[in-house]
């Protein structure tokens, strides 16, 4: 039998350290060594023994969540899931834990909280889970400057056909203008920063997706813009992609590329969730490799699970250029692996290349 990945739970709340005891303790590849009302109780525990994986809230008394995150990851790196409220001010302290090393969000509501703790019972066990799999060397680095849940698992099918191995040879004589795609999970608050901070004011447009909840995008965007030379924000629906410009898709919807003549624009839509995920990877990237074609470059990054491995091959069938994080700079090395196991990435190379390969192809 493999080992349990043993969790501690920090959360100021009795209600929500009691379901999610009860959640885990019916998991049997989990195992709860412990569940502290603050953290400065949570040091306590930790003296005595330390887990695989911490569930945080980000507001609690004495000590906030952000403070003990920094202390945790200047101390002893270890994957952190953060269980924050869905509100304007939750989303902003989360994007900061996350911005310090946290590699995961659960949402959780101000009210019915008891509920829905339970109906999200399957996600947060997907979370620890993939925390406890992270590469911890990686955890809470501040990125050197660069050199310049269904039972069915559905595919990019439900939201678009498939390219068919090119994108329309007409349509693409239209416009020369070059789009790059990047898809990332877990781990990829950071390296997005990584690499978007290190691109200069004028470069090709960025689409992005980044496994995110909803209301959480808006503010992450907000951060990166402030960060950047480039302009950064969550994607509208008919946002036109342009240089300079990098739009986010937005938690909870899928995010399109298609073209009107000689420019690009984006479609921000509902739909079903595609490889347990909306917005999908896999979503941005084929339609992508169907109108951008050869003009585009796809970048997939750190992240859990397969989602956008697909697209990058249909990217690459395309004609576009296509690339895949190495093992040594991701978080988890999830998603690019399974596009090097297609033969979807022409390369594989570190998160700092990764802006160059933006500018120059």
């Amino acid at each position: 039998m493999s080992k349990k990945i043993n969790v501690l739970l920090v959360d100021d709340s009795a209600v929500v350290r009691q379901v999610l005891l009860a959640i885990l303790s019916d998991t049997p590849d989990i195992h709860v060594m412990g569940a502290a009302s603050d953290p400065i109780f949570a040091m306590d525990k930790l003296a005595k023994e330390w887990p695989d994986v911490i569930v945080l809230d980000v507001e609690m008394p004495r000590m906030d969540g952000i403070t003990f995150l920094k202390k945790i990851m200047s101390e002893r790196p270890t994957p952190v899931v953060i269980c924050s409220s869905l509100t304007p001010r939750g989303a902003e302290t989360t994007l900061q834990a996350m911005a310090a090393g946290a590699v995961e969000i659960i949402t959780k509501p101000t009210t019915g909280l008891k509920n829905f703790l339970l109906e999200s019972a399957p996600e947060l066990v997907s979370a620890i889970r993939a925390a406890a799999q992270v590469n911890v060397r990686n955890l809470g680095k501040r990125p050197a400057p660069a050199a310049l849940t269904p039972a069915t698992k559905l595919t990019a099918d439900a939201m678009l056909p498939a390219a068919n191995g090119h994108a329309n040879g007409h349509a693409m004589a239209q416009t020369t203008e070059r789009i790059v795609a990047l898809g990332t999970s877990t781990g990829g608050t950071q390296a997005l920063e990584a690499v978007l901070t290190a691109l200069p004011r004028v470069c090709p447009g960025i689409v992005i997706v980044q496994h995110m909840p909803e209301k959480f995008t808006a503010s992450f965007a907000a951060r990166l813009n402030s960060l950047c030379q480039i302009e950064v924000r969550e994607a509208r629906n008919n946002d036109r992609i342009h240089p300079g410009l990098a739009l986010i898709a937005p938690g909870g919807k899928h995010m399109m590329v298609t073209r009107s003549g000689a420019f690009y624009h984006v479609q921000v839509v509902d739909g079903p969730l595609v490889n347990r995920h909306r917005p999908s990877v896999d979503v941005l990237f084929r339609s992508v490799a169907k109108f951008a074609g050869r003009n585009a470059t796809g970048v997939i990054m750190t992240g859990m699970g397969d989602d956008g491995a697909r697209g990058l091959k249909e990217m690459l069938d395309a004609g576009g250029s296509t690339v895949a994080q190495d093992e040594a700079s991701c978080v988890v090395f999830g998603m690019p692996k399974e596009a090097i196991k297609l033969n979807a990435a022409q390369r594989v190379m570190g998160l700092q290349e990764i802006a160059q390969v933006i500018l120059h192809r």
